[in-house]
């Protein structure tokens, strides 16, 4: 079993905590996801987040940058079990090399204040791939939230970037200025991921691009109505670009809780979606993307050291070893082969 897995909020997590006293790093911690655990279970890729939660008063760039620079210490120092990914070949050198890759993703395109070049210094530094947004209108477009969230949170989390109200002709997709960066990105080698951003920005996205592009932590919402979740004919359009949607571990998007009863979440729910979607879009659509350190613990999905039990409860609900080998990398490897 190897494992490529296209979101975690790990190096976020870990600058939070060094902010709050704590001496936590990304060889070893006690989080969902730590280098050591990865080995053992079996990874060849981690896409690690840059990701930038809009407040008051914060610049985004200078956080996105902030997270960049504790990214790339935490390269250099463990550089005996983990390397960049710049390009698709890199991924093969470190595999000869006895060694892991990590993929760096920004998880939040308000960083860039809609300028294109700071996107361009954001590729120079390793940036692969980006969500146009996280649950805030912004330069670039809306996110899926605005169908589930008062707008008055809508609108605080605008004028906290200082984006107003993107608004967009015939629906709440991306703003020209959006169209204009997914544009560059693909130019550029730059995966658009669509996790996070609304119905319209999904097919946006779609009009604009000729290359697959992901949702890289997102589910079925024929099987669980969360506005974050891709509906059948989004998953449908997706496979038939040659795009992948990665299974999100939160229980919030695996399945609805009854009023009043916690649900930290159960493999059963993520063997449903995977089912939905393989038999909605094939499984050539389906990959992994757990949310690690974005999410609560997964009760039976607790970190890393989990993947060996996911592989087996869905070799169980039906899928073949072959299956899961695309399930698990095959499929993602795919994406970047054809991007990067």
């Amino acid at each position: 079993m190897r494992v490529i897995d296209m979101h975690c909020d790990t190096i976020e997590r870990i600058y939070r905590q060094r902010r709050e006293g704590r001496d936590t790093a990304l060889r070893e911690n006690g989080l969902h996801l730590d280098l050591l655990r990865m080995r053992r279970s079996g990874y060849q890729l981690q896409n690690f987040a840059l990701f930038v939660k809009l407040r008051e008063g914060e610049d985004p760039w200078e956080q996105v940058l902030a997270l960049l620079s504790l990214y790339e210490r935490e390269m250099a120092e463990n550089s005996d079990l983990i390397a960049p990914v710049h390009r698709f070949l890199d991924i093969a050198e470190n595999d000869r090399a006895g060694k892991m890759s990590a993929l760096l993703t920004v998880e939040e395109g308000a960083v860039c204040r809609g300028e294109l070049e700071k996107l361009r210094d954001l590729y120079g530094r390793g940036v692969r791939m980006m969500t146009l947004t996280w649950n805030f209108p912004n330069e670039l477009g809306w996110p899926a939230a605005a169908r589930e969230a008062p707008a008055g949170i809508l609108n605080a989390g605008a004028a906290e970037n200082g984006a107003g109200s993107p608004g967009v002709s015939g629906g709440r997709g991306l703003t020209e200025r959006g169209r204009e960066f997914v544009a560059e990105m693909e130019a550029l080698g730059m995966i658009p991921d669509v996790s996070h951003l609304s119905d319209e920005g999904f097919y946006d996205v779609l009009a604009v691009t000729k290359k697959p592009f992901v949702a890289s932590h997102s589910d079925a919402r024929a099987v669980c109505p969360r506005a974050r979740n891709m509906t059948d004919d989004m998953i449908r359009k997706l496979a038939e670009r040659g795009g992948v949607v990665g299974l999100n571990f939160c229980a919030h998007f695996l399945e609805e809780a009854p009023e009043g009863r916690e649900d930290p979440g159960t493999i059963a729910a993520v063997v449903r979606h995977a089912r939905h979607i393989a038999k909605v879009g094939g499984v050539g659509v389906l990959g992994l993307g757990s949310d690690f350190d974005g999410i609560d613990t997964h009760r039976e999905l607790p970190g890393a050291q989990s993947m060996g039990k996911l592989w087996e409860a869905l070799k169980a609900g039906g899928f073949s070893e072959g299956e899961l080998d695309r399930i698990f990398r095959g499929n993602v490897l795919r994406v970047y082969e054809e991007v990067l």
